[in-house]
């Protein structure tokens, strides 16, 4: 499949590519990533200002009406210089659950916020026992008054030790593994009975615990009890968007690479004269070249497709992705040499990286048996 942008999108593309070469050089990255949040708050600044943050937002609510695709293209950038702002978090998770289930008045109070740069989002779905089933819920939310009290555990929820606000899935009815009686509920961080535990993942990205003690929600998103559908396509479009990032990271290694075996030289000639080396580096290159079609054929239908489809063709990114960034990674790795295995080469946090997203919200195996069973 060809990947043809519009004019509007290489544009997207452009201004991206720019940012990213600008000032996401790699020891640039290493101290932010070092830093205390692990990202800038001025270069989130600077991604409110080109209209980032609002691009996939509903116009009625401060947004461009952008798309999937707009999304992947920005997201396929961000992959390529490893940024650690929390675009993902924010603006793919928190403000599309939002736009999705959120009523008139919660779209107006958050979301020209996001778009804006004032609100950071992040969402605390997943749970220690959960693994990759999006059902599987445990915390609970007892009525309290006129509102909700929710007790439980969440893991790995992105960029909750910097969010002004947490999405929080709680059950409201029903079994711990049951689709019916979940509920999404908005969360004060520092809200009492609320404890944030942030650290630092394997690839340099952020992420929190979030312990919940009978604490006190502002209140329901979307329907009581009927919240699985919303988390389901939120997730489908977000595996998509990762998908997206991991081809960006794909191709920085394989460029990264390519110029390596250019310049290191084995018995006074190039590494790249060596066909067994050409041959590795061009079943790289292909695997990029695939997974990118994949993805973007799923940016381009995800957002009007029927449930079943929209899951079938994140599926299908998805295990493609994970399949493709592991082989790349690994190639790139070893075709490095010893150099590949160090923490001051860029290549194996690229590595990491596709790593990490690989096992987010299932890993290719899973995703591979998924995409069998419909």
């Amino acid at each position: 499949m060809t990947t043809e942008l519009s004019d509007e999108q290489s544009m997207l593309r452009e201004s991206a590519l720019r940012f990213v070469e600008n000032e996401y050089g790699f020891e640039a990255r290493r101290k932010l990533a070092a830093s205390d949040e692990g990202f800038s708050r001025a270069h989130w600044k600077r991604f409110a200002e080109l209209g980032w943050l609002a691009m996939a937002l509903p116009e009625d609510h401060g947004g461009l009406g952008g798309g999937a695709v707009e999304t992947a293209v920005l997201m396929e950038v961000f992959g390529r210089g490893l940024v650690l702002e929390p675009f993902f978090a924010t603006v793919v998770m928190g403000a599309g659950l939002v736009a999705d289930a959120g009523s008139d008045e919660q779209k107006a109070a958050i979301l020209p916020a996001v778009a804006e740069g004032g609100l950071l989002l992040a969402v605390a779905h997943g749970e220690p026992s959960s693994r990759f089933d999006l059902n599987a819920v445990a915390t609970r939310a007892e009525k309290a008054g006129a509102g909700y009290a929710l007790s439980g555990h969440k893991a790995v929820a992105w960029h909750a030790g910097a969010a002004d606000k947490l999405i929080v899935s709680a059950r409201t009815a029903g079994g711990e593994r049951d689709e019916a009686g979940i509920t999404l509920f908005l969360v004060d961080p520092g809200a009492k009975g609320v404890t944030v535990r942030a650290y630092a993942t394997n690839d340099g990205q952020r992420a929190g615990e979030v312990i919940l003690e009978s604490a006190a929600a502002e209140g329901v998103l979307g329907d009581l009890g009927g919240a699985y559908p919303a988390i389901a396509a939120a997730v489908d479009r977000a595996m998509v968007a990762l998908g997206a990032e991991a081809c960006g990271a794909m191709a920085a290694l394989v460029e990264q690479t390519q110029e390596y075996l250019k310049t290191r030289q084995q018995f006074g000639v190039p590494l790249s004269k060596f066909q067994v080396l050409q041959h590795r580096l061009v079943e790289m290159f292909n695997e990029q070249a695939m997974s990118r079609a994949v993805v973007y054929r799923a940016a381009a239908t995800i957002g009007a497709a029927e449930p079943a489809t929209r899951a079938k063709s994140a599926a299908a990114a998805k295990a493609q992705i994970g399949k493709s960034g592991k082989f790349v990674g690994q190639q790139a790795v070893q075709l490095h040499g010893g150099m590949g295995m160090t923490d001051e080469l860029a290549v194996g946090h690229y590595f990491k990286r596709l790593s990490m997203i690989d096992v987010a919200f299932g890993n290719a195996e899973y995703h591979r048996r998924r995409f069998a069973r419909m």
